[in-house]
């Protein structure tokens, strides 16, 4: 039994090499597997269902074969939604055999009880990006952005971008990865020894008091993935 989890692909149309990857891994890798969890992030942006085919047509529908593939072999797929994401809703995860996960999300790996988290909130310390995540996840803002036209989503995904990535430039680094106190309270919380996450962008396994933090790399370069089975915990560059 092998488990797959990725996140932080950025799919778009835009980038076609990047669905060139997901492709390959979904038809050589996941469709062997038992589950496949995406952790968010899995497109470079999305402004509602009814909005995929004017954001990220031609991938959207390329994930929704590639996906409704893997489920109908019996793959279980599960998504967690990240700070790109967060409107990706059950009509187009219906359509792709995705089921919906909530953050945080404690889940019974091969016998272990494992926590997975998209990694954004516990970035505490960069607090113009915890004041903007607030606010996109408030259930009220949501509604009433739905109710916008495409165009107008699009034109403010937009210029909420250009903020992003302005706001990256000018904040150092150490600020934008996860608070060391967050992650204890987490593993504290939840009763845990194994957290996943994503977000940053900085694969790597951290192994502090007996307990691992397991970070999933992006697809800007490469697959990155995690590979859990009989063998344990691999955390694999492609």
């Amino acid at each position: 039994m092998t488990t797959y989890f990725i996140s932080d692909l950025h799919l778009c149309d835009q980038q076609p090499q990047i669905s060139r990857l997901f492709v390959q891994f979904c038809r050589e890798k996941a469709c062997h597997a038992q589950a496949l969890y995406i952790l968010g992030d899995f497109f470079e942006y999305w402004l509602g269902d009814d909005a995929s085919s004017v954001i990220a047509g031609k991938t959207a529908q390329t994930v929704q074969q590639e996906l409704s593939l893997l489920s109908d072999q019996g793959v279980e797929i599960y998504f967690m939604a990240g700070n790109r994401d967060f409107l990706l809703g059950q009509a187009y995860a219906q359509s792709c055999g995705m089921h919906i996960i909530e953050e945080p999300a404690t889940i019974d790996l091969y016998g272990e009880n494992v926590l997975l988290v998209h990694g954004d909130a516990e970035c505490v310390d960069d607090l113009p990006y915890q004041k903007t995540r607030s606010m996109f996840r408030d259930a009220q803002w949501q509604k009433q952005f739905l109710s916008m036209s495409v165009e107008q989503r699009v034109d403010f995904a937009e210029k909420a971008r250009q903020q992003s990535q302005q706001h990256t430039q000018s904040t150092a680094t150490e600020i934008m990865d996860v608070n060391q106190t967050a992650i204890d309270k987490l593993f504290a919380e939840n009763h845990v020894k194994t957290i996943i996450h994503g977000h940053t962008h900085r694969p790597a396994v951290h192994h502090v008091d007996g307990k691992q933090r397991i970070v999933l790399g992006d697809w800007h370069q490469q697959s990155s993935y995690l590979k859990v089975d009989n063998n344990g915990k691999q955390l694999i560059s492609a």
